[in-house]
């Protein structure tokens, strides 16, 4: 069959040769390229955790414990089927100032008892060398409670550099950008994934409330990865 294959080719017109040869040239080199993008990928965010030293500053300046944003009820109405709905508007804040809205969003939520869960990444003490923990909080999902989690509606998409983490987004190339943020959020479906390199993601309980209109519910984090909400009264 070999002698065949090598007499087949040997007979074959010159034209036909080169094209032959310039299509597994072709196919060798996407091959290459795309192991050599699946290892990039796959090593690019250990660099940036080990060897990026203004990535490791910018986690190092994360506040000990902040506002991060915060919650009403704006209304609510029977639908056709009978269910009570609630309309929640969702605020985040910056780092710092908490009367600079990042983003405002409202939400239709079947019930009065709101769930709002997020992904809580924590940076060991190790890993920003002062003895201090540090932790960013990425909102996932928010719904009512005859809902799954799985039935909740997106928050945040789960492939943006949230807007309140700049100094961090800016600690990195373009292309690092991409990398850090997708990475993280992927420790959603692989919390054990950067352990190794002082970085770890918890699941605590969704954040949940029978919510009031006559409330504002104020959200903090803290150093630990501790994020809880805070009831304050409309006047």
């Amino acid at each position: 069959m070999c002698h065949l294959l090598s007499l087949r080719y040997v007979l074959m017109p010159k034209s036909l040769k080169i094209t032959t040869y310039l299509s597994l040239l072709f196919l060798l080199v996407v091959l290459g390229l795309l192991y050599a993008g699946y290892h990039f990928s796959s090593a690019s965010i250990h660099e940036l955790l080990t060897e990026n030293r203004r990535l490791s500053r910018a986690i190092h300046n994360l506040t000990a414990e902040e506002q991060i944003g915060y919650a009403t009820l704006e209304g609510q109405q029977i639908n056709a089927a009978g269910t009570l709905v609630s309309q929640v508007r969702l605020v985040q804040t910056a780092i710092g100032d908490s009367q600079q809205i990042l983003s405002e969003q409202l939400f239709e939520i079947a019930g009065d008892v709101i769930h709002f869960d997020a992904l809580i990444v924590k940076f060991s003490d190790a890993y920003v060398h002062d003895g201090r923990e540090r932790a960013l909080y990425l909102w996932r999902r928010i719904y009512g409670e005859a809902e799954a989690p799985t039935e909740g509606q997106l928050i945040t998409s789960g492939i943006r550099a949230p807007n309140r983490y700049e100094a961090i987004t800016q600690s990195l190339n373009l292309n690092e950008r991409q990398q850090f943020w997708q990475s993280i959020w992927n420790l959603a479906n692989d919390p054990n994934a950067l352990k190794d390199y002082g970085v770890r993601a918890v699941y605590g309980n969704p954040i949940y409330f029978k919510m009031q209109p006559d409330r504002v519910y104020l959200f903090k984090i803290n150093s630990s990865g501790q994020l809880f909400p805070e009831i304050i009264y409309r006047y």
